[in-house]
């Protein structure tokens, strides 16, 4: 059982993949994925004992570990302590407005006091875009509606702008594709101050290259669209043996290429899988413990560093 975020997201279409692939080539697992509401629930139905793997980013790790936000009070109700064993894409997210409005918004600020979608509330996405804005002084108001009206909403400009993202700077969901069949929509990129502050409040920043062919958006007139990234794994817990997930991560790197035809999220780790395990575990390696594994991967392809060995779990 592995919990994975809402059907139609790109993490359930991701993890179907995986799924997919594992159920074939790794030997007494059968991976059966159930959808969550986020992959909030995932982490937390893991914790708790509902999931035997779930799907989790690094942000929701810094609030687990630091018992805040979304995560607040929930320390108490953890009964199992939350691992990393694979780190599969990052996630880059930003913002949308109503292509009517290019010329009269020029930055993020100019969403100040705004009516903004940042996405439905236990969401990662939402979670890092509003870190973005707060770190960059915005005070909107948050609108929470359903996904497949946020087309029309912005187009009665009952919204001004929403969360736009992608996966592995390569796709993006569905409900994105969907907006723009309703309505024209263009992307929103922080101004170089902002950008600034962004860096110095620790948050990345990725450039992702001709927007419109990865928001399949051809009217989307931005030849960049400057996003804050964070990673994104499928992992399990100590129940699952070190030499297993070994194995898994053997198998998902023999099979890399399958995963980015299925999904073009798995590009990254098509390209360098080794590389994207040191880029998940370096920004989660002081919140959540290291599948031994994983560490074992790693170790082996020669990316491990010494400072991680405290890290490593342990029953």
């Amino acid at each position: 059982r592995w919990g994975t975020s809402a059907v139609g997201s790109s993490g359930h279409r991701a993890l179907t993949a995986l799924g997919n692939l594992l159920n074939r080539e790794l030997d007494g697992y059968q991976v059966v994925v159930q959808p969550t509401p986020g992959a909030i629930v995932s982490v937390k139905g893991f914790a708790t004992g509902e999931f035997d793997g779930y799907y989790g980013a690094d942000i929701a790790f810094y609030e687990l570990a630091n018992n805040a936000d979304r995560f607040e009070g929930f320390q108490e109700s953890v009964e199992v302590q939350p691992v990393q064993s694979f780190w599969a894409y990052t996630i880059e997210v930003g913002l949308g407005i109503h292509a009517s409005q290019r010329d009269n918004f020029d930055e993020w600020r100019d969403l100040d006091g705004q009516r903004v979608f940042t996405g439905p509330r236990p969401w990662d996405t939402r979670a890092q875009v509003e870190r973005g804005m707060k770190a960059v002084g915005i005070e909107h108001e948050y609108v929470d509606v359903d996904l497949s009206t946020v087309g029309s909403l912005l187009e009665s400009g009952q919204i001004m702008g929403f969360l736009i993202y992608t996966s592995g700077e390569a796709a993006t969901a569905p409900w994105i594709i969907e907006t723009g069949l309703t309505t024209d929509w263009e992307v929103l990129n922080p101004s170089e101050e902002e950008i600034a502050r962004l860096r110095e409040a620790g948050l990345a920043i990725t450039e992702v290259e001709n927007p419109a062919e990865v928001f399949q958006e051809d009217k989307l007139q931005a030849e960049k669209a400057v996003l804050l990234p964070f990673y994104y794994g499928f992992h399990v817990g100590l129940d699952v043996p070190e030499e297993d997930v070994y194995r898994m991560l053997q198998v998902i790197e023999e099979n890399a290429d399958e995963l980015a035809e299925a999904d073009p999220a798995y590009a990254q780790i098509a390209a360098d899988m080794p590389g994207m395990q040191v880029r998940g575990v370096e920004a989660a390696a002081d919140l959540v413990p290291i599948h031994p594994g994983l560490a074992r991967y790693m170790r082996e392809k020669g990316v491990w560093n010494e400072a991680w060995d405290s890290r490593i779990a342990t029953q």
